[in-house]
């Protein structure tokens, strides 16, 4: 069990390190949508979150069913920096949109809600691990390891700024919550950690003990570096399929793909590749290279 435990902290070191906060800053948990039902609960009643049209589900359907008169209203994500007002709570958006690629203005957003005394919560689950990410920019940022960087399900992280983790009422609270875990094990009275780890869920052991080399693997790489190689293979595939360019570069690709076409060439050529809210998506990695854009490209040719 302590070896078990070792490995979670570890990784939970890891990914404090990929996302520039103090470890003190960061909670584990096991999914997004648990700790954004944890925001959702630390909100006064009438509340207004402010979100992207369309983000995923697991970040908005915990403020979407909270009750006690919360209200989400869902703006382009264009204009989420425009739309906030002194009205708004709370702005939850993903730093790069899951259907789509599009990556959100973080440093617009960040502002604006500042400006207005709202609190931002940002889900890096589709960013980290192929962009820069800094969570200090954000009251708190959420991230399941499992998608870009290659962890097993069920590894998930919340950093949280100090003043946000201090005022949260840690309704998901468990033995892994407190102080000391091994005090904590037993009865009412635990006293519970002073910093993030006080909203921690206890981990998944075998998951984290998957995460932990992997985690470790992309803190120790230069994220930059990672970022301009998946940028120019993603920026390559869109030049030679003639699509247009986004106005920030991504990682992820997306193209209309009404009859499913497309998706079934790729698939029969033996590229993973999706379909998300009607577009076909690819996605590339830094374990990708020009290779595979070419053979993308040419299962469309043949």
């Amino acid at each position: 069990m302590r070896v078990r435990r070792l490995s979670a902290e570890r990784t939970r070191a890891h990914f404090a390190r990929l996302v520039r906060v103090d470890v003190d800053r960061l909670a584990i948990g096991s999914q997004t949508s648990v700790f954004s039902g944890l925001i959702a609960q630390n909100l006064p009643d009438g509340a207004e979150v402010l979100c992207p049209e369309g983000d995923f589900s697991s970040l908005l359907l915990p403020f979407e069913h909270a009750g006690r008169g919360i209200h989400l209203r869902c703006v382009p994500l264009e204009s989420l920096a425009a739309e906030i007002t002194d009205r708004t709570a709370l702005v939850a958006f993903s730093l790069v949109q899951s259907a789509t690629g599009e990556v959100a203005d973080s440093p617009a957003v960040a502002a604006a809600a500042a400006r207005h005394g709202a609190r931002t919560l940002c889900d890096a689950t589709q960013a980290v691990g192929w962009m820069p990410v800094d969570a200090s920019m954000f009251d708190a940022l959420i991230c399941h390891a499992y998608k870009w960087l290659c962890a097993p399900r069920g590894v998930a992280f919340c950093a949280l700024s100090p003043s946000f983790a201090a005022s949260m009422r840690p309704v998901f609270a468990g033995w892994y919550s407190g102080e000391d875990p091994w005090s904590s094990c037993y009865g009412h009275d635990a006293m519970l950690a002073t910093c993030a780890r006080r909203i921690d869920v206890s981990p998944a052991w075998q998951a984290f003990v998957g995460a932990e080399p992997a985690l470790a693997a992309f803190a120790d790489t230069d994220p930059a570096a990672v970022y301009s190689h998946v940028v120019e293979l993603a920026t390559a595939f869109r030049e030679r399929m003639g699509l247009s360019l986004p106005q920030r570069p991504s990682a992820i690709v997306t193209w209309a793909d009404p009859d499913g076409c497309d998706l079934a060439r790729l698939s029969a050529a033996g590229i993973i590749a999706s379909g998300r809210a009607g577009p076909a998506r690819v996605a590339f990695h830094v374990f990708n290279d020009l290779s595979d854009v070419e053979r993308a490209v040419a299962a469309f040719r043949e």
